[in-house]
């Protein structure tokens, strides 16, 4: 099947989005293209920024501090598990973090921490589907495929969007 993509500047470099031929997205990656082929499987994979106009404007708008909520639809590839805890993901509220210990309280099975880790490893959306939210139950920055500088920045951006208190967070 045919999928699209394009690359743009965020305040935290490059950021890629790959979306399906119905327009809902698939994949996103920082650092560009090299990194969003790693997260999608596509046999091909065009560039096509008209096909991501819409992704570019909530994420530009999101970096800009005038969007809380993505509104986009998304299509990402994983298991019944996998999409539940991503499912969850989208619900941690801006501005706050969840460890993997309550999420997987909040999923029914509270002794699943691990496996919520790994399918919150394996999230193929990221910054729409906020897996940066989650971290270790010591406060701990843990687990974010594009390194703890990003995803203290956007814990930090977030949490200035929601006039909220910084989390406690150790490195």
């Amino acid at each position: 099947m045919r999928q699209f993509h394009d690359t743009f500047s965020t305040p935290l470099g490059d950021f890629s989005v790959a979306v399906n031929a119905t327009g809902a997205v698939i994949a996103t990656a920082f650092g560009g293209l090299a990194e969003l082929r790693g997260r999608v499987d596509a046999d091909e994979l065009a560039r096509d920024p008209k096909r991501v106009a819409a992704i570019r404007t909530e994420v530009t708008e999101y970096f800009a501090g005038e969007r809380h909520d993505f509104t986009l639809e998304l299509a990402p590839s994983g298991t019944a598990f996998q999409r539940q805890v991503w499912d969850a993901l989208v619900k941690i509220p801006l501005g706050e973090t969840r460890t993997y210990g309550q999420l997987a309280a909040q999923l029914g099975n509270p002794n699943a921490s691990r496996a919520v880790g790994r399918a919150n490893a394996t999230n193929p959306i990221c910054l729409i589907v906020p897996c940066h939210r989650v971290i270790g139950a010591d406060g701990s920055l843990t687990g974010f495929a594009f390194g703890e500088d990003i995803k203290r920045r956007l814990l930090d951006h977030e949490t200035s969007m929601a006039g909220a208190p910084a989390p406690a967070l150790s490195s």
